[in-house]
């Protein structure tokens, strides 16, 4: 027999999950199945182990209780199921009560418990808690009322059967002959107790109740009746703003319907009112949130601002009407957002017992993790959970752990995912939020999700090791190389000095982890990958989805350069022509990521054939160095002390914007669009010397989400003096603004060529945002104009 191999894992603390686990695995030979219970004997005389199977045979039952509930009959159908997989035995499902014997896996809050020496405390294990261990010949699976009796049966299978679910579609089942077990006494109870995060491989049944989730298979979360965001459906301006616009946020002297006036007693007793119907129609639901609309134009009356300043925040006022509300409903949890504006935890008011505060971390940076924060952001949401944690009773925070406005970018921040978790653990949290990916797919999606998961039920596990386990299981050979690459990139962005944001661009790590070299080094690396694993289609599937985030960086980058080696366009014999590299990108890019089934490459907006299309846009209409070319612009309209300084140059430099709102902003390479509020556009090109135009085109861009939409009309004048303008062509707008996506439209007028030397361009705005924009109501639209293109 071979020696003893004896595994000693013991991890004690009061945060995180409560892990004790003794266990010793003895191999040894086989034996017939005749003589399978002497052997047992033998072997349970010595050492107290357990012959769970042999050569596909196994003298052990699964004993249910008299009365299971649905979770421990499904845990004795699963763990049934897997046996006969791995061993190729049919181990029986019997209830107790109808037999008994020393060979028995004995599952969930059991009457045999009570006849053995077994003593377990469910109080203690909560929920979902579960206790694994050896009594005798036995095998004891048992846990909390909720799914701890299941969660202890996969848990069983993967720590100690080999077993691995890397996501839906790709699990390990380990064949054995024999499954032998010593002792074993295994505790763990999670510290968190709410575990969800919005990966949608995440919402796949079993991957759920594999990795010990909290949301259901739609990602739906069963216990919340509302979520976030619900002060316009709890008084929808649709159906009150007309006649009660006081109701509504005051915003420099008017009534807008971007969020609740919270002084206002008749907004009390409607949302009251309101919220009673909501929770009728659910009555099971425990959570209701009652929290503000995802802007930040709060109500500026004089009462909401009395109580604010005198609380130190906004979430004065939000937090006295929310606990207003909450004494109405003593059976439910009403929970609020502590986020953006009002994230600051008020002074004196303190949240009453049922009001859950769900703290949002989304100004804060990814490079380095929170508790070693230095700036501002970091250290002010530091603040803000201790200070929340001594006045709350129950909170949860919603984190953010992907870059959202680019979902496929390079993102290395899977350092900070577990040094966070535990931090936010240690300040009293019990629920979290992990926003992920909403949309299929996204940067690492299936190793995000696995190490999240794993992470938000232990945040005290080795990630190194979760992250190994899931690069050397889902991607083979190619994993050591994957492994380098996120190495690598980790640490060129600390060492860069650069923050992280959930708002960024591949554009903004040129600098940092995304230079020309490393991209470069990061290549090579994928190279290897997909040599190593080249005779294994599904394997290299996997690797080349894994470089869709590379690919899309280079891909952005070049549009951001738009010229030269790092760019679109380079000179060709006194031409500009499209990379090939580039050119010849795109379109398996593309491809692969509606295999994969990626819907959005951006939050909200930009499908994978959008961006195809975007790219091939670009590609017809080039680097062109038209009449207007780097002329000189004069702006009248809007007012140019107001605009960013120089984003006016993007209007004649011969590049085309994209389908990247980031642009709209500048980057230190220089801007892609000419972006403002409130005004029309009204400016004059002088073309220098009198010239035969024919032809005019400007290019706006709409995303209507952001408040960015299209002008109602564009008009185009010629003038060969600049005083008087004669008009050259009109084009009206008839995209509706109520569309959730990124929209590129090219105003043109072709006309009989024409003596001029100068160009006027006029764009009328639609003025304000519709007053039912969930964003920007009644506010200023945002307007984005590119390349004035005169032929």
């Amino acid at each position: 027999m071979k020696l003893l191999n004896l595994k000693i894992k013991k991890h004690f603390t009061r945060i995180g999950v409560l892990s004790v686990v003794l266990c010793t695995l003895i191999p040894v030979q086989s034996v017939s199945a005749q003589k399978m219970k002497s052997k047992q004997a033998a072997i349970s005389s010595l050492q107290q182990n357990i012959v769970l199977a042999d050569k596909g045979m196994s003298l052990y039952r699964i004993i249910i209780p008299s009365a299971p509930t649905s979770n421990e009959q499904k845990a004795a159908n699963v763990l049934q199921d897997y046996l006969l997989q791995i061993t190729g035995a049919a181990i029986p499902i019997i209830s107790v009560n109808k037999s008994r014997s020393p060979y028995e896996i004995v599952l969930g809050q059991n009457e045999r418990l009570n006849e053995l020496a077994t003593k377990i405390n469910f109080t203690d294990l909560k929920a979902d808690g579960f206790v694994i261990k050896t009594d005798s010949l036995r095998l004891i699976i048992a846990g909390g009322n909720i799914k701890g009796t299941l969660y202890g049966v996969y848990t069983f299978l993967e720590k100690y059967l080999g077993c691995r679910m890397y996501t839906p579609t790709a699990k390990i089942i380990p064949k054995l002959e024999q499954i032998i077990l010593g002792k074993i006494n295994d505790i763990e109870v999670p510290g968190i107790l709410f575990r969800t995060t919005h990966y949608k491989s995440t919402w796949d049944a079993e991957y759920i109740d594999w990795h010990k989730l909290s949301h259901g298979p739609n990602g739906e979360r069963n216990e919340w009746g509302l979520w976030v965001h619900t002060f316009n459906r709890l008084l929808p301006p649709d159906v009150y703003y007309r006649d009660h616009p006081e109701y509504y946020a005051l915003i420099n002297g008017s009534r807008i319907p971007t969020q609740l006036c919270l002084t206002n007693p008749n907004v009390l007793k409607l949302v009251i009112q309101n919220l009673r119907k909501e929770i009728a129609k659910n009555p099971e639901a425990l959570y209701w949130s009652v929290s503000q609309n995802d802007n930040r134009d709060h109500c500026m009356c004089e009462e909401c601002q009395k109580l604010d300043n005198q609380e130190g925040s906004p979430s004065g006022s939000i937090t006295n009407f929310v606990n207003q509300v909450a004494v109405k409903f003593p059976d439910k949890i009403i929970s609020t957002l502590a986020y953006n504006y009002s994230r600051k935890a008020p002074k004196n008011i303190r949240p009453v017992k049922n009001v859950n505060i769900m703290l949002c971390s989304i100004e804060s940076y990814r490079d380095i993790p929170l508790a070693q924060a230095t700036d501002s952001s970091g250290k002010d949401f530091v603040r803000d959970i201790e200070n929340w944690g001594k006045i709350a009773n129950d909170i949860i925070v919603w984190d953010y752990v992907i870059q959202f406005s680019n979902l496929i970018s390079p993102f290395p921040n899977l350092h900070v995912l577990q040094p966070n978790l535990q931090f936010f653990v240690e300040h009293g949290v019990n629920a979290m939020f992990e926003q992920g990916n909403n949309e299929i797919g996204g940067e690492f999606a299936e190793l995000r999700s696995y190490m999240i998961s794993k992470l938000l039920w232990d945040p005290y596990a080795n990630a190194d090791t979760v992250m190994n386990d899931f690069l050397n299981g889902y991607y083979g050979a190619a994993g050591k190389f994957i492994r380098k690459y996120i190495d690598i990139m980790r640490e060129a962005l600390l060492t860069s000095g650069k923050p992280l944001r959930i708002f960024s661009s591949p554009n903004d790590a040129a600098t940092s982890y995304l230079t020309p070299s490393l991209i470069d080094k990061y290549n090579d690396l994928f190279n290897q990958a997909e040599s190593s694993v080249a005779v294994m289609p599904e394997i290299l599937e996997r690797v080349r989805i894994a470089r869709l985030p590379l690919q899309y960086a280079i891909m952005e980058q070049a549009k951001m350069n738009y010229t030269g080696d790092n760019g679109l366009f380079v000179k060709i014999d006194g031409k500009w022509v499209v990379r090939k590299d580039i050119r010849s990108m795109i379109d398996p890019f593309t491809d692969l990521c509606i295999r994969q089934g990626v819907t959005r490459l951006k939050e909200w907006c930009i499908t994978p054939e959008a961006y195809r299309s975007d790219m091939y846009r670009l590609f017809f209409k080039g680097m062109n160095e038209h009449l207007a070319y780097r002329k000189k612009v004069k702006i009248i309209s809007p007012d140019s002390t107001k605009i960013q300084q120089g984003s006016d140059l993007t209007l004649t430099d011969g590049k085309r914007g994209s389908c990247d709102y980031y642009l709209f902003f500048g980057h230190e390479s220089g801007f892609h669009w000419f972006s403002f509020s409130g005004q029309d556009l009204d400016i004059v090109i002088d073309l220098e010397k009198v010239q035969k135009v024919r032809h005019i085109e400007s290019a706006f861009y709409q995303i209507a989400h952001l408040k960015s939409v299209l002008p109602k009309k564009v008009e185009y004048f010629l003038s060969l003096d600049g005083k008087d303008f004669i008009p050259a062509g009109v084009i009206e707008n008839n995209l509706p603004i109520n569309q959730n996506d990124a929209y590129q439209r090219d105003f043109i007028t072709d006309f009989e060529p024409h003596d001029a030397r100068y160009v006027r361009v006029k764009a009328r705005t639609i003025g304000n945002m519709p007053e039912s924009h969930p964003v920007g109501g009644g506010q200023p639209a945002m307007m984005h104009i590119d390349e004035i293109v005169v032929e």
